[in-house]
């Protein structure tokens, strides 16, 4: 290579190309994710340390009392070891990984992105964004429906920074704020928000803030006092819609 090329290569110009297709592009939390990366050569040869894709996601921040969003890696995958691609030349890579369990789901204002990038030393690393549709497993759709069967209405879903005590591995959760519309509840709730952790084995851990709304003095001051939300935890193990919702409403009962 002239020292000329060398130069170019240094800042990135007639670099190598990136471009990452997926088989599909709707899955569920666990669906295996396959597909090819074509990497093409520029006007020069270049070394690749490695490809990797990343799973993205953005969740709102808090801060100096103002909220924005922060873009937030889910997971990242090395898809490839070192290799050389000459001028021009092509290569096709595949590629196979697993959506994480905890992979929130496309629902609100929530939205989930791959990107691909190639690690080249002295040179811009070009990059290729994939945006997937996540949709929920079986037993988070149980959740969901039975949720709404007992007349709650989704009002917002989002992801959003979480406190130490309530994360898990991410620092985030997906959040789906309800509000009471028919049913036993309405009246009686304010909202219900909902958080899903999926821990394996079909097993669901729920975590349910239950806002009660405010009746009478005693209820008045609860609310003054922000003593009026109950957190509540429960493991759901059944996909049955109708096993789901009885489970549920008797603890949201317990505490409403």
């Amino acid at each position: 290579m002239s020292f000329f090329n060398k130069v170019l290569a240094s800042v990135g110009i007639g670099s190598t190309k990136v471009d990452t297709k997926l088989e599909r592009d709707t899955f569920a939390p666990g669906d295996p994710v396959k597909g090819i990366v074509e990497v093409t050569g520029g006007s020069i040869a270049q070394s690749v340390d490695s490809i990797y894709l990343i799973l993205n996601t953005a969740y709102l921040k808090e801060s100096d009392d103002k909220k924005h969003y922060v873009n937030a890696a889910i997971d990242r995958f090395k898809i490839s070891e070192p290799f050389h691609i000459g001028a021009g030349e092509r290569k096709q890579i595949s590629f196979s990984f697993r959506l994480p369990l905890d992979t929130p789901v496309s629902i609100g204002r929530t939205r989930i992105w791959v990107s691909t990038g190639l690690d080249i030393k002295n040179a811009m690393d070009p990059t290729d964004t994939d945006y997937i549709r996540v949709v929920p497993t079986s037993g988070m759709a149980s959740i969901l429906s039975a949720v709404e069967e007992m007349g709650f209405r989704l009002r917002e879903a989002d992801c959003e920074h979480a406190p130490y005590r309530m994360r898990r591995r991410l620092p985030f959760v997906q959040e789906f704020e309800y509000i009471p519309v028919s049913g036993s509840f309405k009246g009686r709730l304010d909202e219900l928000e909902v958080v899903m952790f999926p821990v394996g084995n079909g097993e669901i851990e729920v975590l349910m803030q239950v806002d009660r709304r405010a009746r009478g003095i005693g209820g008045l001051l609860s609310e003054a006092l922000a003593t009026d939300e109950s957190n509540v935890r429960v493991v759901v193990t059944s996909t049955d819609a109708a096993t789901v919702r009885q489970q549920l409403q008797t603890v949201i009962e317990r505490y409403s």
